[in-house]
This record gives structure tokens, C-alpha cells and sequence, in this order.
């Protein structure tokens, strides 16, 4: 588990989907149920219903277009907004996120939410989980018109909120986004292990990763 140099971390820019929210509830929305409902909806088989999607879904992956709720919803003709709804109950913290939230509050640091998750995702989230009294902004890269994974999104967040890259850590469970952010110049990156709790681990390559938020606090004063 990595030990992390506290002393020369000003800024603290965490992920939301897979880094202090359980990955289980977005897999499952757009691997199950939206596949589910799209079926019934238009009155084609499961399996068919998948062989139109998935395709769909890769194409755009890494996009803004992937985490636009209103793209997906003029795409698909359904009310995807209101789907994401009826299985927001597996919404759930990562054990102990939120206690390393406090712990780095508490300690000073600058704390920023960056996710690529729509608006109206990002709300949904933040009305069963409160999240939103540990940051000082939570910025979606809707807000920017450029996912995480494009170079911009950086240059964006730099004009907005004015962090110094090198003393600042990032944590998030996607590695084309870390590899974005080091390209920018962020000095301390981290992955995430087990972003979806019914999923094994996950190769994180070059990057280290946590699995367990109360280590990171450690030598945090």
C-alpha cells in the first residue's frame, strides 16, 4: 500500500464512480438494467437489446458523449434519467471514504471533486450520499466540454481553480484519466484496486493503487 509524502500535497482531486462510490451501481445500471429496459421498452429480446448496445457503448467510450445522460437518452429513445432512478438504491460509499474526506478536511488540504459524471448523475448521487460538505467545488467535466481523458479538461480545471500540479494528489479507478493527468503534470496519482465491490481487483499497470482509504491517512497530521 503506498505511503503518501503529505507534506508536499497541497491539493486533493478525487474521482467520484469507482473511487469513493462503489462502482456496482454504474456497472450494473449500464451492463443490466438499462439493457433490461431498453428491451422492454422497444420489444426486442435481452440479447438482441445487448448486441445494439454494447457496440454503442465502446464506440464512445472515453468521450463526453459516454457520461451524457441526454445524449443516451436522445440515442436510445428512453427517459434515461429517470432509469438511472429505479436503481439508485445500490448507490453506495467505499468503505471509508468518508473517513478519509474528513481526515484530509480537517488537515487543511484542498479538496476538489472532478468526475465525468453527468449533472444530473453527479445529483442523483449527492441526494443518497452527502458527499458534498467535504468539497470546496465538485466540478463535472460537462461543466468544460471535455471529458477528463482529453488534455483540455486540465487546462480547463488549471483557468478555473488555479491547483499546482506538482503538489497535488489525484485519485481515480480509470487509467486513461491518471495517464491524462500525468501528462499534465500531476506529481501524485494514485488507482484504485477494487472499484466495483462484486469484481475481483483490477490491473492498475504502472500505477500504484489503494485498496484501503484509512492507510492513506497515515503520517497526515
Amino acid at each position: 500500500m503506498p505511503s503518501l509524502p503529505w507534506r508536499d500535497i497541497d491539493t486533493v482531486l478525487l474521482d467520484m464512480d469507482g473511487t469513493l462510490l462503489d462502482l456496482h451501481y454504474d456497472n450494473h445500471f449500464w451492463m443490466e438494467h438499462l439493457p433490461k429496459r431498453y428491451a422492454e421498452l422497444h420489444g426486442v429480446s435481452q440479447e438482441l437489446a445487448e448486441q445494439e448496445l454494447m457496440p454503442l457503448f465502446k464506440n464512445h467510450a472515453g468521450q463526453l458523449k459516454w457520461y451524457c445522460l441526454d445524449f443516451w437518452s436522445a440515442e436510445l429513445k428512453l427517459p434515461v434519467r429517470e432509469l438511472k432512478m429505479e436503481t439508485a438504491h445500490l448507490i453506495a460509499l467505499r468503505p471509508d471514504a468518508d473517513t478519509f474526506l474528513a481526515a484530509i478536511r480537517k488537515a487543511g488540504k484542498r479538496v476538489i471533486l472532478i468526475t465525468n459524471a453527468h449533472r444530473d448523475s453527479l445529483s442523483l448521487k449527492l441526494e443518497r450520499i452527502e458527499l458534498a460538505p467535504y468539497f470546496e467545488r465538485l466540478i463535472s467535466s460537462h461543466d468544460y466540454g471535455f471529458a477528463k481523458e482529453d488534455p483540455q479538461f486540465w487546462d480547463a480545471l488549471q483557468a478555473d481553480i488555479g491547483f499546482d500540479p506538482a503538489r497535488s494528489l489525484f485519485i481515480d479507478d480509470t487509467l486513461p484519466i491518471l495517464r491524462s493527468a500525468r501528462r499534465f503534470g500531476v506529481a501524485h496519482l494514485l488507482a484504485v484496486s477494487q472499484p466495483d465491490s462484486r469484481k475481483g481487483p483490477k490491473d492498475t499497470e504502472e500505477f500504484e493503487a489503494t485498496g484501503d482509504y484509512r492507510t492513506l491517512i497515515e503520517g497526515l497530521e
